[in-house]
């Protein structure tokens, strides 16, 4: 599918006005879903941080822990996991529907292709949102935890937080981050669309296609983000600051 995509991305330019409706709606939907599951977990990761640090451990490492765990791995993998699952299973109801009422065949016969009209929009309104959608997760992220270690961590101040920040904010972690959500967006539209386009047997059909399309796109990511943290951080980032 990703193969079929890229061979027609040349033609892109023709369907540019389908790519900005779905990255509108991906971007627009995705964002409650993606408030809540950043906030809190950037909160959950000031709380376990200082719960682990106890008394062995300065404050000011604090900002540092919780923003490279941020930004270099629960960032763009729960943001993906989270959008994915709710994006894959949109794409793959749609085009299955699409597929079961014949409407993917009609197109045929119009001699129009689907992977060129129906994929390739949405496989890079995807690509491109999923790094967009990361950034403003890690933001959130670290306000979240921010706000809970300035409640609840004892000893705990803005000047302190936000040392341990700038302290090891390496500018290799945060592109590292944003290079991963790249790759899981078009996971996320090809599993989509993938399940979609094979979709039968009607309702009951697409229902099975979506189901598939979000378990293959939970699966993919997790495999994927240990080759890609493999490939980052110890061959292409591994050496230096």
């Amino acid at each position: 599918m990703s193969w079929r995509v890229f061979r027609a991305t040349p033609k892109l330019f023709s369907t540019w006005r389908l790519t900005m409706d779905q990255m509108l709606e991906i971007g627009n939907r995705s964002m409650p879903l993606v408030f809540v599951v950043s906030v809190f977990t950037g909160a959950v990761t000031a709380v376990q941080a200082s719960y682990q640090f106890q008394a062995w451990v300065p404050l000011i490492l604090l900002g540092s822990t919780v923003h490279r765990s941020v930004i270099i791995e629960l960032g763009p993998v729960l943001t993906a996991l989270v959008v994915g699952g709710r994006v894959s299973a949109s794409i793959a109801a749609e085009l299955g529907t699409m597929k079961v009422t014949e409407q993917v065949d009609a197109l045929e016969a119009m001699a129009i292709d689907p992977v060129r009209f129906l994929v390739l929009p949405r496989f890079w309104a995807a690509t491109i949102m999923l790094p967009v959608i990361t950034a403003l997760a890690d933001v959130l992220a670290l306000g979240g935890a921010y706000v809970v270690a300035l409640l609840t961590v004892d000893g705990m101040t803005h000047h302190l937080f936000m040392e341990g920040v700038k302290l090891n904010f390496y500018m290799k972690d945060l592109v590292a981050g944003l290079v991963k959500a790249l790759f899981f967006g078009m996971i996320i539209a090809s599993s989509g669309s993938f399940y979609g386009l094979r979709a039968g047997g009607g309702a009951e059909g697409v229902g099975r296609a979506t189901m598939k399309a979000v378990v293959a796109n939970c699966l993919m990511i997790l495999v994927l983000d240990y080759f890609l943290a493999a490939v980052l951080f110890q061959m292409i980032f591994g050496g230096g600051k």
